[in-house]
């Protein structure tokens, strides 16, 4: 099967448990330029983690394919870096050493010294730089998830899978985390999907928005183009003037209008063939893909 020059196409993607019941999901398409941010929302239960999973090739889809760079993936590679809410570190290692694992399986060839020049890096950008030697059981929550982020970033992969990295986290860690990840992002040009559950945290990180409609049959009913300036900051977020627009839009879909779409499904209304609108708020409205 063709793709196009895409970074990452994902084509017809179908997700089913039981091979008596509806898919999870159903027909979803989309697709991800290089260095490009994307946030995908959705209530629970639409196959978010799923769809994530099946670009790590931790899992496989019922139907369609998923390509980067023109071929298909099949299963895990380092090529592709994955941080999950929990943040699964090997507790007989140290900071340093998780990372470093990490990074000696993508790099086999390099030297000690370049592993730890490579693990020092990230785990400076990440603001950990001093905790090196400490085990996983010294560090709160938040130092753990940076370690996982440090790790994932280290390998270098050409695409960061995030699955609710933060979810766990007090607001004040979260902030903080989030303000490192734009940072990071912003200076290694990396591409990212990302799953959140937080409307705020996808404004301030991302370039578009995926919006699913409730599962089963779940579909990208909406791609939000993110039209605040690329160089928003969480402190100053909500004062820049396509903040509410993009917000209020993201919040009535989640409350609304990815409601009525699960009943027109219940009443069974086919959406075979449904194709996402593309949607800039506070600049135009709606234009069909």
């Amino acid at each position: 099967m063709r793709t196009d020059k895409a970074f990452l196409q994902v084509q017809n993607l179908s997700k089913s448990y039981n091979l008596n019941g509806p898919p999870v999901f159903d027909g979803i398409n989309f697709e991800i330029q290089k260095g490009e941010f994307i946030c995908i929302i959705g209530h629970s239960g639409c196959g978010k983690t799923t769809i994530l999973n099946v670009l790590a090739g931790l899992e496989k889809a019922s139907s369609g394919y998923a390509f980067m760079l023109e071929r298909e993936i099949k299963g895990p590679g380092l090529e592709r870096g994955v941080v999950f809410q929990g943040h699964a570190l090997m507790p007989w290692m140290t900071v340093i050493e998780n990372v470093s694992f990490a990074i000696k399986s993508k790099f086999p060839d390099w030297s000690k010294a370049q592993i730890e020049e490579q693990a020092n890096k990230y785990l400076q950008l990440v603001g950990l730089h001093g905790a090196n030697k400490k085990k996983p059981s010294e560090l709160s929550g938040g130092m753990k998830q940076r370690v996982g982020i440090a790790r994932a970033f280290a390998i270098e992969p050409q695409m960061l899978l995030l699955d609710e990295p933060f979810g766990a986290l007090d607001a004040l860690t979260r902030g903080v985390i989030q303000d490192e990840l734009l940072k990071i992002c912003q200076e290694t040009h990396q591409t990212v999907f990302m799953i959140t559950h937080d409307v705020d945290e996808a404004i301030l990180l991302s370039d578009r928005i995926l919006l699913m409609s409730n599962g089963p049959n779940a579909k990208i009913a909406e791609i939000v183009i993110n039209t605040l300036p690329k160089n928003r900051q969480r402190s100053t977020l909500h004062k820049e003037a396509r903040y509410y627009p993009v917000r209020n839009h993201l919040v009535d879909f989640l409350v609304n209008r990815s409601k009525q779409l699960q009943a027109e499904v219940a009443n069974g209304k086919s959406l075979d063939g449904y194709q996402p609108i593309i949607v800039q708020p506070g600049v135009e409205e709606l234009i069909n893909l």
